[in-house]
């Protein structure tokens, strides 16, 4: 099935990123790759068009549209790939950008797709979430293995509430950076562990602000801590732990200065 093409596009991704940089098939099986990765983001508009949610709908389209284009440059084996303005190497960042694209697509897609680990990471993160909110004192209860209650109100965690696009953007970047062992693993500690940690204190905020109605009544109460509160909380926490990792390993820095220059170059040939 068409909806099942992001499994092929992984493992394309991941053969891709495994190849010498040398190798005359590298290139064109990257190309490929990356055609496969837009067709997936080209199906995935609909689902969040049906949700109401427009952001999404931009983002996946953007995704596919942008993929379709370094796919495309990689199988004509464009001229601008072979860029190096200020030092940075358009192709290298090109590579970087497949082996995150792996590896993040991996780790998040096997809890996403995998019945089996998307019950193990949200029964989990609910387990977690009870614990840290007993610990803080509140008077949290676990009805299910994805359902938990705060003062007879229930919350259903599901797989948003676990972190896991988060942790898999960040563990595909860092694993796709050529450093030492000490800044791999420094750049992991202050990003992976850190974030899942906050997205605890994040789940306990909002089922304690809904369950004892902080902001109004229990309706108000969730979208506040939820949709405002506890996003723009998010936001803010990942931009410091970004920096902190670009600041760590600022090859990151590198490669996105080498995609953004290869668009760059496309519009300045067009103009």
């Amino acid at each position: 099935m068409i909806e099942n093409i992001i499994w092929p596009a992984l493992g394309l991704l991941v053969i891709a990123s495994l190849i010498p940089r040398h190798n005359k098939v590298k290139l064109p099986l990257m190309g490929i790759s990356w055609i496969f990765f837009s067709i997936h983001w080209m199906l995935q508009w609909k689902h969040y068009y049906e949700l109401e949610d427009y952001v999404n709908v931009f983002l996946t389209i953007f995704a596919g549209v942008f993929s379709i284009f370094i796919g495309y440059l990689l199988i004509k084996k464009d001229r601008l790939l072979f860029r190096n303005i200020n030092g940075i190497d358009t192709l290298t960042s090109i590579s970087m950008m497949t082996t995150a694209a792996a590896i993040g697509g991996i780790s998040y897609f096997l809890f996403a797709k995998i019945p089996s680990l998307n019950l193990w990471i949200i029964s989990t993160v609910t387990d977690q979430t009870v614990w840290m909110g007993s610990s803080l004192g509140i008077l949290i209860t676990r009805l299910d293995w994805n359902l938990i209650s705060v003062n007879g109100y229930k919350v259903e965690i599901i797989l948003a509430c676990t972190a896991i696009e988060s942790i898999a953007l960040f563990l595909g970047i860092i694993a796709s950076v050529n450093a030492s062992f000490k800044r791999l693993a420094t750049a992991f500690m202050i990003s992976v562990p850190v974030i899942y940690g906050l997205n605890l204190i994040r789940n306990v905020f909002v089922v304690e602000a809904y369950g004892m109605t902080w902001f109004g009544d229990p309706e108000m109460s969730f979208y506040i801590a939820h949709t405002i509160i506890a996003k723009i909380g998010s936001l803010i926490a990942l931009f410091v732990i970004a920096y902190a990792v670009f600041k760590i390993l600022p090859e990151i820095i590198d490669m996105i200065d080498g995609i953004l220059n290869l668009v760059g170059g496309i519009f300045k040939n067009d103009g």
